[in-house]
């Protein structure tokens, strides 16, 4: 009877066994698919992911057993070329710092630019007509038609309103332009920054330590009674001596505000809210009115203190690190390009970048598509 079975299953129709072939693929597929799920349900649990990350960050640094499996000798040698390897970062640090120096250098020869930018936009120069000119591209030139008739709207829009001064709104503008710098806008701080006339950056004299200085210069107005308001950045050009391979040019140390001298009532920082308390014995109610921190950019003048050789708790840690961002940012790009992130040209050339990103996720995706749709088993979704 045995041998009967046996034969059965030897003869058994090759279409019956592509069946059963077809059922163990399709429980292996409903296998992989259960432990795709059970995977992505795993990664989505904040706990296994921090004990997932806190194992990632125990491997970082740590020996592969090549350096270990070396001869001594070999190992010497490695050890020379690593203190050959400190060497050289020290002589990158006193790169950096003659780079420093290049900076205040050539500050002082766009400083006299950037002080007639600010004559022109707070109304103290008018510019002549020659230094009015400017030559369009090919493909903004427009017929003499067209520049004849928007030569008339812009009369007729002049007559309609009173002559502005300078550049009105400048610098509020640009802060508006720019997500970095808008996400710190409040409402309240834009009829202040109507004021601002002006950003300046100074630079460390020659044999101190390493800083820069952000001066936002006001007009006499009805809100602090500063007309400059600074921030100063601390820097360090030089190895870490317990981690010497870890230095990659100058980084901010920390930085120092500076006091406003608020008009009374005009102070944004802060807000007065009132809370209703309950007495626990006689059951009697009293409003109380109690003063707190208030949103604005103005905080910027503000930031934590940096405890010497003491660890800061994670939310000043990143407060600081956007701070560090923040002010690098203005030093680099906001100041030395102002009119084009008033026009909105330096935000586009910073688009044109992502854009770039995006359209090759979008062929890679039309790829992926493509390659769905020459699949024979491929059914398109609903």
């Amino acid at each position: 009877m045995a041998d009967l079975d046996n034969k059965e299953q030897t003869e058994m129709d090759p279409a019956d066994m592509e069946d059963v072939e077809e059922v163990e693929e399709e429980e292996t597929a409903e296998e992989n698919s259960k432990a795709r799920q059970l995977t992505m349900q795993m990664m989505q649990n904040p706990q296994i992911l921090a004990a997932l990350q806190e194992r990632l960050d125990g491997l970082v640094g740590s020996p592969s057993g090549y350096m270990e499996s070396l001869p001594k000798v070999v190992k010497r040698r490695v050890n020379a070329l690593k203190n050959l390897q400190v060497k050289c970062a020290h002589i990158e640090a006193k790169f950096y710092e003659e780079v420093h120096e290049l900076e205040r250098k050539y500050a002082a020869l766009y400083q006299p630019l950037f002080d007639k930018r600010s004559e022109i936009v707070r109304a103290a120069y008018e510019p002549i007509e020659e230094e009015c000119e400017w030559k369009q591209d090919e493909e903004e030139e427009l017929t003499e038609e067209m520049k004849e008739k928007a030569k008339v709207e812009e009369e007729k829009k002049d007559e309609e309103k009173e002559d502005p001064k300078g550049i009105p709104e400048f610098w509020l503008t640009v802060f508006k332009n720019v997500d970095l710098l808008s996400e710190m806008l409040q409402e309240h701080d834009e009829p202040i920054l109507k004021h601002l006339q002006d950003i300046k950056v100074k630079f460390s004299d020659a044999g101190q330590p390493m800083s820069f200085t952000l001066e936002f210069l006001f007009e006499p107005n009805e809100f602090f009674t500063n007309t400059v308001l600074t921030k100063t950045y601390k820097m360090r050009s030089e190895p870490d001596e317990s981690d010497p391979f870890s230095f990659d040019g100058p980084e901010i140390m920390g930085c120092t505000g500076c006091t406003v001298d608020w008009t009374k009532g005009k102070n944004v920082t802060l807000k007065t809210i009132k809370k209703k308390q309950k007495h626990k014995g006689r059951g009697t109610v009293r409003t109380v009115t109690k003063t707190v921190p208030n949103d604005s950019f103005f905080n910027f003048f503000s930031p934590p203190e940096v405890p010497e050789n003491a660890e800061l708790d994670e939310d000043s840690e990143a407060v600081l690190a956007a701070d560090f961002e923040i002010g690098h940012f203005i030093r680099e790009r906001i100041v030395p390009r102002a009119v084009l992130y008033f026009t909105g040209e330096a935000i586009e050339d910073d688009d044109d970048d992502y854009d770039e990103e995006g359209e090759e996720a979008d062929d890679e995706e039309g790829e992926e598509e493509a390659d769905e749709e020459n699949d024979p088993d491929y059914e398109p979704k609903v």
